[in-house]
């Protein structure tokens, strides 16, 4: 009880800080950011770069590029890498589905759960710890830093509804791959942006995706998401999971995570359930 209270009051003496970031990553996120102002206006990092007759033609230029060159991934090598799964690393859930894993880091996972809990295909989400060395690492010893673990989200999802393109598309759509083991007022490494693949499949088209936003330039600054294999995993408290949904009105939720989803509603609003 004493380390949910904790926890909520350093979250909540943070809610004045803005960290809906909106890297407008990927074709559908250009095509509608370009228009929603609204939406890179409520990202404190990007306001600057983004707002402005010159930045959108710049944006409408790499739209045109993306555009001519059939999908952001490149060639069709890595779209068919992703077909050929890695059936060992696939969740045979109750329903008979064969889902797939990939773990996220971009921040507080109270966000990135938030996010994708919203997303077509997206059976299952679980907040936890990846890539430290320290064996069952509490939540307190994450706050320190010293574990070397992230804040990462667990996504199992349906790749017959939601591909490993569109999955990427919106993690980097919702959060700044471009500042070092930082997300706004979040600081520390346990805060950094990452990939953990499970599949080498999940690898290349991350890599490759980020190769093809540094050639357009995208950002002035380059991304510095981690991609690393997948390690051990270990599941947060119990209090930590479905988060925003437990806890809507919790000022934190009201004053960062809900006018993320908001926004995400305008931008990917096609491939989110409730929409179906």
């Amino acid at each position: 009880m004493s380390n949910e209270f904790n926890t909520i009051d350093r979250r909540t003496m943070k809610q004045t800080a803005s960290r809906l970031s909106s890297t407008q990553n990927g074709i559908s996120i250009l095509k509608l950011a370009v228009a929603e102002k609204s939406f890179l206006e409520t990202n404190r990092i990007w306001r600057s770069k983004l707002i402005g007759g010159a930045m959108a033609i710049s944006w409408l230029a790499v739209l045109g590029w993306l555009s001519m060159s059939g999908c952001l991934w490149g060639n069709n090598a890595v779209q068919d890498g992703q077909q050929d799964t890695d059936k060992a690393k696939q969740v045979q859930t109750d329903e008979g589905k064969k889902l797939e894993t990939i773990t996220l880091g971009g921040g507080c996972f109270w966000c990135t759960e938030a996010v994708f809990l919203q997303v077509k295909g997206v059976e299952k989400v679980v907040s936890g710890y990846m890539g430290g060395k320290t064996v069952n690492p509490t939540y307190k010893q994450i706050c320190t830093g010293q574990t070397g673990h992230a804040e990462v989200i667990q996504v199992h999802y349906d790749p017959k509804v939601v591909r490993v393109e569109r999955i990427l598309e919106i993690f980097w759509g919702t959060h700044d791959p471009t500042t070092l083991n930082r997300q706004g007022a979040d600081i520390g490494t346990q805060y950094r942006s990452a990939v953990f693949f499970h599949q080498d499949s999940q690898r290349e088209v991350a890599e490759t995706l980020i190769k093809k936003l540094e050639e357009a330039k995208v950002f002035d600054d380059p991304i510095v998401t981690e991609v690393t294999a997948a390690s051990s995993f270990y599941p947060a408290e119990d209090y930590h999971q479905n988060y925003y949904s437990l806890n809507s009105s919790q000022g934190y939720c009201q004053a960062v995570i809900k006018p993320k989803l908001d926004k995400l509603k305008k931008v990917f609003a096609e491939h989110l359930k409730s929409n179906d």
